[in-house]
């Protein structure tokens, strides 16, 4: 039956999608099943509402953010929610739900195909938000230990495998230095690129930029994500609680391509995201215009390369 309507469904997306390319349409065709599987909740989220949804994810991080998590606070508001399973160090995120279970110790990337629990599940150039709620990560996490002289301009930089091909979307040490040299004055800039021990990996193998001891030397004045753990270690629960508290005093970010980008987009302000032409899906549904700017109602403004990223540093920042 799952099989014979996703056949069907694809013929749908195909029939109002006719200019988008065959394969996109896949993924419309998985959105559309994901939100008609919700019909078999309706009695259960709108009449006895009792707390009964069991929500379990262990995909990427990117899909976690924008599909699941909302989806999981829409049903802690709904009273629904009865417990979340996610993987290591990620009860932070969840702040909201009663019983969280930190089960997995990796991310991997084929969980989050053929998950049809949720609303919205993989790209599209729509999205449903009839169960899907912002999540107040900035409010929740706001903070007087973290404040500086200076607002704060968050780097969220990243250098690992994409999509099974070398590093596409990050920042090189003359892009840092670029930045640094120009906004050092006008912010305190937090730099933060995640050491695998740090963050549970997927299938994106993270590389070495040599850039932390770079940044140490040449621009003592720019603190360091993972010096700032180094010295609170004790105070936060893992490095995601550190991230979150960080974030939600800032409102000033860059990010790069995908759970990067994700996260950043959380906290307001506005988020300046790399990601080249030619590399990821969002391009083709537009979703930097959509599901990125619902995550918050941030100002999202998408580079499509490092010579468009200056230039909305230089009009914006």
């Amino acid at each position: 039956m799952q099989r014979l309507m996703l056949k069907f469904l694809y013929v749908v997306a195909a029939l109002k999608y006719s200019g988008i390319r065959r394969d996109l349409r896949y993924f419309i065709r998985d959105n559309y099943y994901s939100r008609l599987n919700q019909i078999r909740f309706v009695a259960k989220d709108y009449f006895t509402k009792g707390k009964y949804k069991v929500i379990d994810f262990h995909g990427e991080f990117d899909q976690e953010l924008r599909y699941v998590l909302p989806f999981a606070y829409w049903h802690y508001l709904n009273g629904t929610l009865a417990k979340t399973i996610s993987s290591t160090n990620t009860k932070a995120f969840y702040f909201f739900s009663e019983n969280h279970s930190e089960l997995y110790e990796k991310r991997l990337w084929q969980a989050g195909y053929d998950y049809y629990d949720v609303p919205n599940m993989t790209h599209s150039p729509s999205f449903s938000f009839t169960k899907w709620a912002r999540v107040p990560l900035k409010s929740h996490y706001r903070n007087k230990q973290f404040v500086f002289r200076k607002p704060i301009l968050v780097i969220a930089n990243k250098y690992n495998v994409e999509w099974d091909k070398p590093p596409v979307n990050f920042l090189d040490i003359p892009d840092l230095d670029r930045i640094v040299s120009t906004h050092k004055l006008n912010y305190q800039i937090i730099y933060n690129r995640p050491l695998s021990s740090q963050i549970v990996v997927d299938n994106s193998e993270i590389m070495d930029l040599n850039e932390h001891g770079w940044l140490r030397e040449n621009h003592p004045e720019v603190i360091l994500m993972n010096d700032l753990y180094e010295q609170h270690h004790n105070a936060v629960d893992n490095f995601n609680h550190l991230q979150l508290l960080i974030y939600a005093n800032c409102d000033r970010f860059i990010s790069m391509h995908g759970g990067t980008a994700a996260l950043a987009s959380y906290f307001g302000g506005i988020n300046i995201i790399l990601s080249h032409t030619g590399g990821g899906m969002e391009h083709h549904f537009n979703e930097y215009d959509t599901i990125f700017p619902a995550l918050s109602g941030a100002k999202i403004l998408h580079a499509k390369s490092t010579d468009e990223l200056f230039q909305y540093l230089s009009a914006y920042y």
